[in-house]
């Protein structure tokens, strides 16, 4: 029989079965998705982000459909770092694919906090933090839109922990490159992006805003050219690993995204459409590589002809 091509990765250290990873948030905690998805079959599993102490999101509504993607507004809702360790984690670690914990904090203190206890836990490949929700009052996107602060807050946590270290980008900011040359420089492993693009819907009827918080993140087809262009800008501006999201719901797009330069891909809204999509995008890629005549997945990552 003849061998199928390699499309196994590693990024920052993390070695990876295939490029395919589940975004943080629209995949919950994994355990959801076991009734219809081999969760083993995955590249990696990036688990819904995380804070020190449980918090309940925004007030609703918090998650509308808008023409062509979503708009969510959920504000981070998780159970907290104690929760997980001990209702979720003793499953994931059964599970033979890489456990990457997305953490958030308010301040520099609940990052370095969470980032230091995350280094203690056994069974966990890496740590995406969180610097790019647009949906917190507090944290997140503030560290996100500034090179210092986040090179202050990633120079931080790189003391607290060995582990590879991933930093999620907002695209809601002038010059994504130099937000990641900043991280890049503080010790980061590897940079993922794009988060949520903010956004706005309104009721004509009642002409009020659609989301509680006014605001929210758009996610889904419409923001796959934006990212992908700021996936080829980092590319281009820093040498660490870069993984590559936004707008993914099929293999083809996963494909641009890693011919442009991604190391890996990154799929969240498509979780929501179709729980399989992920197998769907495996295969796809394997299938491309296949009719290219493409033996490792390594000659494809970067071949953009320009």
């Amino acid at each position: 029989m003849k061998k199928g091509p390699d499309i196994s990765v590693s990024v920052a250290g993390i070695q990876m079965k295939n490029p395919v990873m589940t975004a943080s948030g629209t995949f919950g905690y994994g355990q959801e998705f076991t009734p219809v998805l081999d969760l083993n079959t995955l590249g990696g599993i990036i688990v819904k982000g995380l804070s020190l102490k449980p918090s309940p999101g925004n007030p609703p509504p918090r998650i509308v459909e808008t023409s062509g993607g979503i708009l969510n507004a959920i504000g981070l809702e998780n159970i907290g770092l104690d929760a997980f360790i001990e209702e979720k984690l003793p499953f994931l670690r059964t599970i033979n694919t890489p456990i990457i914990l997305n953490i958030y904090g308010r301040d520099l203190y609940e990052y370095t906090e969470l980032v230091t206890r995350v280094d203690q836990i056994e069974g966990i490949a890496g740590i995406e933090v969180n610097i790019s929700c647009p949906n917190v009052k507090a944290g997140g996107i503030v560290f996100g839109s500034d090179p210092k602060l986040a090179f202050e807050l990633i120079g931080s946590v790189r003391k607290r922990t060995q582990l590879p270290l991933i930093v999620k980008l907002s695209p809601n900011v002038t010059d994504i490159a130099v937000i990641a040359r900043s991280v890049e420089e503080a010790g980061a492993d590897a940079v993922s992006l794009i988060n949520t693009i903010i956004g706005m819907a309104v009721d004509v009827e009642t002409r009020r805003p659609r989301l509680a918080s006014i605001t929210g993140g758009l996610s889904g087809p419409p923001i796959k050219p934006v990212a992908l262009r700021m996936v080829w800008e980092v590319v281009n501006a820093v040498k660490i690993p870069v993984i590559g999201g936004g707008g993914i719901m099929n293999a083809s797009d996963a494909l641009e995204f890693l011919i442009v330069g991604a190391r890996a891909v990154q799929v969240g809204t498509a979780n929501l459409v179709n729980p399989r999509v992920t197998n769907a995008i495996i295969k796809g890629i394997e299938e491309y590589l296949k009719q290219k005549n493409i033996y490792n997945i390594v000659q494809l990552v970067g071949s953009l002809i320009v």
